[in-house]
Formats: structure tokens, C-alpha cells, sequence
């Protein structure tokens, strides 16, 4: 399991353990006394909770009890849940005693907490674990893996990776090195192209990962298959180490039972895009509630001002290539696709990306809700469904990105934004897409919670003035 997964569940489960314990020392209080007002001693009970759940926190983050999590089977679980209870009402009693709150304290509360978060935990970590197993055989929240190898291998390395990889990853295709043996199967996984035809395909793959093992071939000759996916912020893995050292970060480590090098432009950045998706979905909430205030109103003066629905939504590319619907209040003409294609000799914007500085296809209502970004309101559903961020890249189409080349695919190794570093430089005068990737790899290289929360506080400034709206 990736790094960035074990932290995702760790804070799942401290989360999770945090709830249970509250309620059951809730329960276990209302069981004694039949009511919270009869209690003998509220502040020293409320306090007993408040020590169990700290002492939860920290078992959590120092012993980490959460290792092999999905690996654990029932039985296995049960252990490990008795052990941190049992852990936590020795360690509980200790600093009870030491506070000398043990004689206003109810034992039977303590003794009624503790069966009942033992079985609730337990309860709690088998739920969570199927839940889990279930997000993870979706193919769109998978880590998809592209296999690189030679043709005497190829067979073993994909049957090796199938069995020892977790749930949380996907082999979706694979490549031959030294064969064509494009358009075959081989362990049920699709041969998609040889060396000649790889970089050629590899920019409109919907891929997270590359593991590439060819023994029979000296490393130095795989040196520009490598480089190539690390442009295009893919994490590649290679089964010998690569005297040469690239951009971002790399480390040893096991992959699917390989000892392997692993370069990566986000390794060691894991919390944080934990703590960026947490931020999302609580932004993906309060955004869909202004949402819904506004949509009435919004609505009646779309549908007065032009013919056509009230939302407008297309296919986009995400995060290393997903496809995703975007959803946005309709600011042009119903007919505005067909016209694009009337006024392609007219973009004004240099690269596989189309702009006017005065689109005949813009409403007068879409005007104003372009360069007030109310338009862009509706996104926040894609915000809380993890297809975007608050703050990440532009989400090109599917036009666009089949025109992307291997320095502009790196654009998309980050979940992309409702806005960005470019939206807030000034994208009205920006005229050539490089200028655009410039902005979103420079967002990529030196992403941080902190640049996040400039970039939204700038957005703010953007909207309520209208700099750089288009």
C-alpha cells in the first residue's frame, strides 16, 4: 500500500476510534444513570471521557496500531482491538488514580465503557475495512498501474504484481520492451504498445504508476522511458536502481515484492494532501449551501436571457488522467460547441486551448457571471466528490488533452481546481498555454497548505474586483 494511503486510513481510523469512544462513554454513562442530568459527578466524568479519548489519539499516532489494517482478518482485528482497550482503561485507571478521581468517579461506567467500546471498535474497524475494500475495487479510486517489461517476463511480472499488490492497486495494461505484441492479452491484462510506440501513447493514459522490470536490458537504455513519465508527474518504480537522479524526490522501497527505486514530484507530501482533501470536502459543503441559495435566482435569469438549461456540464480530465462531468451555470448559447468549431480560426490563445476576448457565444447574464466566477459555483459538487479541488490545476477537455505532450500531461499529476496559481496571475492576459503549465507546474513543484490558502485568499480579491475573470 502507498504511502499516501496509510496516512488516509490512519486518520480514518483515529477518527473513527475518537467517535467511538465518545459514545461509548456516553452509553455506558446513560446505562448507569438512565439520564445525563442524574449524574453523580458530570465534570469529573466529562473529564474521564476527555482522558480516554486523548489517551486514544496518542496510541493512535505512537503505537501505530493500524498497520496491516486491510490485511487483518476477523479474529486478527479482535486482538488487536483488546489490545488497545485494554491499553486504554490501564493507562485511563493510572491517570484517573494519580488525579484522585477514582472514588467520584462510577466504576460501573468505567466497566460498562469498556465492553461496549470493545465491541463497538471492533464493529467499527470490520465496517470500515469493507468499506474501504469496496471504494478500492472501484477502477476510478484504484492506483492504476502500467507494467513495463521484457517478453520472457512480461507473463511473470504481471501474475507476481496481481498477487502480492493490495486491493488499492489496478494493473490496467502493460508493455512489451523488446516485442510488439500490442493489441494481445497477457494474465488477462491488455498489451497497449512496444518501446517504439510508448511515448507516443503514454500522455493520454489514465495512469498513476509505472513499474518497470527488464533485467535483460541495461538500465541506461530505459533512462528516457523513465524521464518521460516523470515529466508527466507520473510515479515510476524501477526494479534496479538508476545511477541517474531526476527532479522531485526518490526512495527505495518494495513494490509488489520488487526491491525498487520509485521517483516521484510528491513523495513525502502525503498528511498534507490528506489534510488538502479534508479541507475540500468541508469547502465542498459549505460551497454547495451557497450553492442552493443562489441557484433560483441564477436559474431565472439564465433561462430569461437565453434559451437552453440552467446548468451546463462536460467531460473533463482530472487527476492523471480520470474523466470526470464538470458542472457549471450555463454562461453561453446552447449552440456554443457547434459554434466553437465555426470560430476555431479565431482563438487568440496559442496552444490546444481556445479563447476570444469577445466570444460572440457569451450570454449578458454569462458575462456577468464569468467575471464574477458565479458560474463556477456548481463545481463545488465535483469538490466534494474528490474530482477537483478547491485548489489545484485547470481541467483541460478531452480536445485538449489528446493534444498534450509529455511536459504539458504533468499538469495533471495533481487533482485539479475550482481555481489556481494562473487564475490569480492574471489569466485574461495570458495568450499562450505554455504560459498556462508554467503556472500549474510551479503550483505542483512547490504546492503547500500555506500556497493553498494564499491562492484562495487572492481568489477572493479576483472575484470581488474581477482581475483576470474571463
Amino acid at each position: 500500500m502507498s504511502e499516501k494511503h496509510k496516512v488516509a486510513i490512519n486518520y480514518l481510523l483515529l477518527l473513527l476510534d475518537v467517535i467511538t469512544a465518545v459514545l461509548s462513554f456516553a452509553l455506558a454513562t446513560f446505562i448507569r444513570f438512565g439520564n445525563f442530568r442524574n449524574m453523580e459527578d458530570k465534570s469529573t466524568h466529562f473529564g474521564a471521557c476527555a482522558i480516554f479519548v486523548m489517551i486514544a489519539v496518542l496510541y493512535t499516532l505512537i503505537v501505530d496500531q493500524h498497520r496491516e489494517f486491510l490485511r487483518r482478518g476477523i479474529m486478527l482485528e479482535a486482538y488487536q482491538v483488546l489490545r488497545y482497550n485494554v491499553l486504554l482503561m490501564i493507562t485511563g485507571l493510572v491517570i484517573l488514580y494519580a488525579l484522585h478521581t477514582t472514588g467520584t468517579i462510577s466504576r460501573l461506567v468505567i466497566g460498562y465503557f469498556f465492553v461496549i467500546n470493545l465491541v463497538l471498535t471492533w464493529l467499527v474497524h470490520l465496517l470500515a475495512k469493507r468499506m474501504i475494500r469496496s471504494y478500492w475495487r472501484s477502477a476510478e479510486n484504484s492506483t492504476r498501474v502500467l507494467v513495463i517489461s521484457e517478453r520472457e517476463t512480461l507473463e511473470e511480472c504481471i501474475r507476481r504484481l496481481l498477487d502480492t499488490l493490495d486491493i488499492s492497486y489496478r494493473v490496467v495494461a502493460a508493455v512489451c520492451i523488446d516485442e510488439d505484441l500490442t493489441g494481445r492479452e497477457i494474465a488477462g491484462i491488455p498489451v497497449i504498445a512496444d518501446r517504439k510506440g510508448l511515448i507516443a501513447a503514454a500522455p493520454t493514459l489514465t495512469l498513476d504508476e509505472v513499474f518497470i522490470w527488464t533485467p535483460g536490458i541495461p538500465q541506461r537504455e530505459l533512462a528516457d522511458v523513465i524521464e518521460a513519465f516523470h515529466d508527466m508527474g507520473v510515479a515510476v518504480h524501477f526494479s534496479l536502481e538508476i545511477r541517474r537522479q531526476y527532479g522531485g524526490s526518490s526512495q527505495m522501497g518494495m513494490f509488489g515484492g520488487y526491491s525498487v527505486i520509485s521517483y516521484s514530484h510528491t513523495t513525502g507530501r502525503h498528511r498534507g494532501l490528506v489534510l488538502k482533501r479534508f479541507t475540500d470536502i468541508l469547502g465542498g459543503i459549505v460551497g454547495l449551501i451557497i450553492t442552493g441559495i443562489l441557484t433560483p435566482f441564477l436559474a431565472a435569469a439564465i433561462r430569461l436571457d437565453s434559451p437552453g438549461p440552467v446548468f451546463f456540464s462536460q467531460t473533463r480530465v482530472g487527476r492523471n488522467g480520470r474523466r470526470f462531468r464538470i458542472y457549471k451555470f450555463r454562461t453561453m448559447v446552447a449552440n456554443a460547441e457547434k459554434m466553437k468549431r465555426e470560430l476555431a480560426e479565431k482563438n487568440e490563445m496559442q496552444g490546444p486551448i481556445f479563447k476570444m476576448q469577445n466570444d460572440p457565444r457569451i450570454t449578458r447574464v454569462g458575462a456577468f457571471l464569468r467575471k464574477t466566477s458565479l458560474d463556477e459555483f456548481p463545481q463545488f459538487w465535483n469538490v466534494l466528490r474528490g474530482d477537483m479541488s478547491l485548489v489545484g490545476t485547470r481541467p483541460p477537455t478531452e480536445e485538449e488533452f489528446a493534444q498534450y505532450d509529455p511536459h504539458y500531461r504533468r499538469r495533471l499529476s495533481m487533482t485539479p481546481g475550482l481555481t489556481g496559481l494562473w487564475q490569480v496571475s492574471g489569466r485574461s492576459s495570458v495568450q499562450n498555454f505554455d504560459d498556462v503549465v508554467r503556472f500549474d507546474l510551479e503550483y505542483i513543484d512547490n504546492w503547500s497548505l500555506k500556497l493553498d490558502l494564499w491562492i484562495l485568499c487572492k481568489t477572493i480579491g479576483v472575484v470581488f474586483f474581477g482581475r483576470g475573470a474571463a
